[in-house]
């Protein structure tokens, strides 16, 4: 009787575990819900259109597009365009499966209309795009057909540029760029390709338009590219394959099929902007008590007219340009002025106005010290700054252990030099177990009295040693330096590899220039009928990149509309280059037998429109 008590808990005990498991299973399971079947990666499918997508005699204001499932409108500024350009842009917007345009602008009598929804119409969930649905329609009793494409690239370096419109005149002068708005316009995508649709047959001048203002035509300062011909709009009709599959490896039929080609489809348009750019002061800053810099936003025509108000510096101060003659720094040279914690100054400078035109501007500034100099850090009642100014003299240079063949020592300052002691630097080569001096041939790089180099034909595989004894330097603070030692061995010739590029049609003003995997330029070169040598390369990989120098003033120049000049010509090597120590190579170059749109490597072109 025990055992069987006994085996009617153990029952019970087994059956309540059981039931537990199975309550608390199927509650998270619940839980859980449904996992779903593959991701949705199709775009919404359209049902319908009020009125019909191609629609004549339109006179409504209102467009209604029914899709398969919920959509939203995504960046419609990015990606709608509207042809031609209104003026009031619609109102546009989703409502469930409803796409709803509203159309805010006139229409104009007998005349075709299209928008470009790009990207923007998606699936609500998913996000998935609809790409670049077109709807058309007329005013008139017909829609026009023609279509118009090309390419748009960054004169410079031949990137694709993206988000750029791209619009047509059918009155031929140069001057309706300036004062009207296009007439059928089309927009940029990543490749910097474009397509003008719904066009009618006509003559027409094109421009692509860096349009920041929306006002559909060219004001200066934006970026623009232009033709020298004249477009005509046409098409041809084409045989083409079309092949159906049974399935992914079985060809089911082959049929010839009547294709529309539209031309001109292969307009290549280089997009740049002009030199002229609206002269301002940006900023002014007094990092130090001893100078303040000025920061203009272009290279200035005139250097600006300084008046101190309160405080002297005739003859007690330096001035010291950058390269670009955008940056101006003044250098104090009298503690009366580096002790006031303001320097009050009236500026006069050439300012650029609303027409582009640079005229005088006067202006007073109060230039603060970043940090008041306090006085508690005196000692013996000295002058905080004068104090500061019994530091040593500092300078860096670019000499390391194993040192380039090519390049010279450079040394730069903390601050401008007054005076340098040329017998208390020397340079000298290891010959056995000696140090023998060599001359040195000292020289300024640039106009900041902080810049200098030491030039001289380095041996490979030399040892070499470089020392400059203390206060060979004083700065015009009266600062001197440390006393510094160095020695560098020259590389051997084995580790470096030599490219030389012929063209195969020699231009005279070719200018050829090696690139690093960025795009950025290393070595530039005037080419040379025989061809171009460039020696002591690193081992590694080059991209060529070649302008044609019209004026021949060594660099690059953009283009100028108002005297209707194109940026110089840009080319490139459509390959990489990969060197090898101890070689050398040898690359003969057909400039134009490759099409400009192709020249450029896909490793390192991009979208010119994303770059900083």
């Amino acid at each position: 009787m025990a055992n069987k008590k006994r085996n009617r808990t153990y029952l019970f005990y087994f059956f309540g575990i059981y039931f537990f498991i199975l309550f608390f299973s199927s509650c998270a399971n619940k839980a859980q819900g449904p996992t779903g079947g593959a991701k949705d990666t199709i775009p919404p499918q359209i049902i319908r259109s009020v009125p019909q997508n191609g629609a004549l005699n339109f006179a409504k204001k209102q467009i209604l597009v029914d899709f398969d499932e919920n959509i939203s409108v995504e960046k419609i500024a990015e990606n709608v365009i509207i042809s031609p350009p209104q003026r009031k842009p619609p109102d546009i917007k989703a409502v469930g499966k409803r796409l709803i345009v509203n159309l805010l602008d006139t229409l104009k009598p007998n005349t075709t209309y299209t928008i470009d929804f790009g990207n923007a119409i998606v699936d609500l969930n998913e996000k998935n795009p609809l790409k670049n649905y077109v709807f058309s329609f007329s005013t008139g009793n017909e829609i026009d057909s023609l279509k118009i494409a090309g390419t748009v690239l960054n004169a410079e370096d031949l990137n694709p540029i993206s988000s750029i419109i791209v619009g047509i005149y059918d009155e031929l002068s140069d001057s309706v760029f300036l004062q009207k708005p296009f007439l059928r316009i089309g927009r940029t995508d990543e490749e910097g390709d474009f397509s003008i649709n719904n066009v009618k047959k006509n003559t027409y001048r094109i421009f692509a338009l860096g349009d920041v203002n929306r006002d559909y035509y060219f004001q200066p300062g934006e970026g623009l590219a232009f033709t020298d011909s004249f477009i005509i709009p046409d098409f041809r009709k084409e045989e083409v394959q079309d092949t159906i599959w049974k399935d992914s490896i079985t060809i089911d039929t082959i049929r010839t099929v009547i294709q529309t080609h539209f031309l001109p489809d292969d307009i290549l348009l280089r997009y740049f902007k002009e030199s002229k750019k609206r002269q301002y002061l940006v900023k002014y800053e007094r990092k130090q008590p001893y100078m303040f810099t000025l920061y203009f936003n272009t290279s200035l025509a005139e250097m600006p007219q300084i008046k101190p108000l309160n405080f002297d510096w005739e003859g007690k101060h330096l001035v010291q340009k950058n390269n670009t003659n955008d940056t101006i720094t003044y250098w104090l040279t009298d503690s009366t002025c580096w002790e006031k914690d303001t320097l009050q100054i009236e500026m006069t400078y050439l300012k650029t106005d609303s027409l582009y035109q640079l005229i005088p501007t006067t202006d007073t500034l109060n230039i603060f010290m970043r940090k008041a100099i306090s006085a508690s850090k005196s000692k013996a009642k000295k002058s905080p700054v004068a104090a500061l100014f019994k530091q040593d003299y500092k300078f860096s240079t670019n000499l390391t252990s194993t040192f380039e063949i090519y390049l010279p020592i450079l040394i730069r300052f903390d601050s401008p030099l007054a005076n340098v002691d040329l017998s208390k630097i020397q340079l000298s080569e290891q010959k056995d177990s000696i140090f023998k001096p060599l001359p040195v041939q000292w020289h300024q790089v640039d106009s900041t009295q902080m810049f200098y180099a030491i030039d001289y034909k380095w041996e490979p595989q030399k040892t070499y040693k470089f020392e400059i004894d203390s206060a060979a330097f004083t700065s015009i603070y009266k600062q001197v330096n440390k006393k510094y030692s160095t020695t560098f061995k020259i590389r051997s010739l084995d580790e470096y590899a030599s490219l030389k590029i012929v063209l195969a049609e020699y231009h005279p003003n070719a200018i050829i220039q090696l690139l690093d995997e960025k795009d950025k330029v290393l070595y530039t070169k005037a080419a040379q009928a025989s061809g171009t040598v460039f020696e002591h390369l690193k081992p590694t990989s080059y991209y060529v990149r070649m302008f044609l120098d019209e004026n021949g003033n060594g660099k690059w120049d953009t283009g100028d509309f108002s005297l209707h000049r194109q940026p110089e010509e840009v080319f490139y090597l459509p390959k990489k280059m990969t060197l090898i120590p101890n070689w050398e190579f040898e690359e003969v170059w057909d400039y134009k037998a490759v099409p400009l749109l192709k020249q450029k490597p896909k490793e390192i072109r991009k979208d010119a429109s994303k770059q900083k």
